[in-house]
């Protein structure tokens, strides 16, 4: 990618009980639940590829590149054909280009008034090496999530986790623009880990399955420290796919699941437990508190970096290999 550009880019053990189904992920499945056909995560894997092949024909290296960096890469592909490895070493299309189709640019958010860009954004992405990483890394995740829960839960878990993520990331993020679905992915990865926190009690190996989904979003997060990554639309994506996670993916309790199957007068338990549902009111206020609080912030033209000193460290570690810029 051009120096100005941001990407965003980048389960174990037994049963619950004996009418879940063996996994090697720690996110069984009831017998007694419904299975869904996965649809709309495969379908979001291809409006994505759809929307790359659309930006590089209009990027038309051919006939845009000015030569400055070098010439384009993979000239048989024709207009779909990439910028120069030393304008994007990702395989893509231009800043400008991606600029013009809808990347997140800060300052056209909050003074051209095009909000529509928090959106957009999740739906390009840098180069082939970016669309690939993020589209094999919602299949992984998604498909398994979707069958579980249906396509309406996860649908909205991805779009507004990216939608949060695109709000952190302008808010912090104001001197580059930034693309990627990969702030909605972190949701999907938050929703995991709140999906287990709140459903804790119908889990047996949960020591394993936590470790384990921990060590993965901590190697996630690390790889955002380092330059050109757009770590704080992970972040961002992260927490609003964690907080939605305990209040779309609630599971009833087991004893309640299978209450058809007891004798009669036999005692049933509630279908949730109380600290499910302490969950879903927290988590509920603080979607509604974090989506107000940044909107407002980032169309009154706010930096976020004026308000946290630090926290600028969460994006960009620098060292003695790399440096950070602005």
């Amino acid at each position: 990618m051009a120096s100005g550009d941001l990407e965003r880019g980048g389960r174990n053990g037994k049963n619950r009980a004996n009418s879940y189904h063996q996994s090697s992920s720690p996110f069984y499945v009831e017998n007694t639940e419904k299975q869904w056909t996965s649809w709309l995560v495969p379908m979001f894997v291809v409006v994505n590829v759809a929307v790359f092949f659309v930006v590089m024909y209009i990027n038309d290296c051919p006939n845009n590149n000015l030569g400055f960096e070098g010439s384009c890469v993979a000239k048989f592909l024709g207009k779909l054909s990439f910028q120069p490895l030393k304008e994007n070493p990702l395989f893509g299309p231009s800043s400008h280009t991606l600029d013009k189709l809808g990347a997140l640019n800060w300052d056209k958010v909050a003074h051209g008034k095009q909000g529509w860009r928090l959106i957009t954004c999740i739906w390009l992405h840098a180069g082939v090496i970016h669309l690939l990483a993020n589209m094999l890394s919602l299949v992984f995740i998604g498909i398994r999530l979707e069958q579980q829960f249906g396509f309406l839960r996860i649908g909205l878990i991805y779009l507004l986790s990216g939608f949060g993520g695109s709000i952190l990331s302008s808010l912090f993020i104001q001197d580059n623009i930034s693309v990627g679905a990969s702030g909605a992915l972190f949701g999907l990865l938050g929703a995991m880990l709140s999906e287990l926190l709140t459903n804790w009690t119908i889990y047996t190996n949960k020591a394993a399955a936590l470790i384990t989904l921990v060590v993965i979003i901590a190697i996630n997060l690390a790889v955002g420290i380092l330059p050109h990554v757009d770590n704080f639309a992970h972040i961002g994506g992260f927490l609003t796919g964690f907080l939605l996670g305990f209040v779309l993916l609630l599971r009833p309790q087991f004893g309640w699941v299978q209450r058809q199957h007891f004798p009669a007068g036999a005692p049933v338990k509630s279908k949730h437990r109380a600290y499910q549902y302490v969950f879903w009111v927290i988590a509920v206020v603080l979607v509604i508190v974090g989506f107000t609080v940044g909107l407002v912030m980032l169309f009154r033209g706010e930096n976020g970096n004026d308000h946290c000193s630090w926290c600028h460290y969460l994006s960009c570690v620098p060292t003695s290999s790399w440096h950070c810029g602005k």
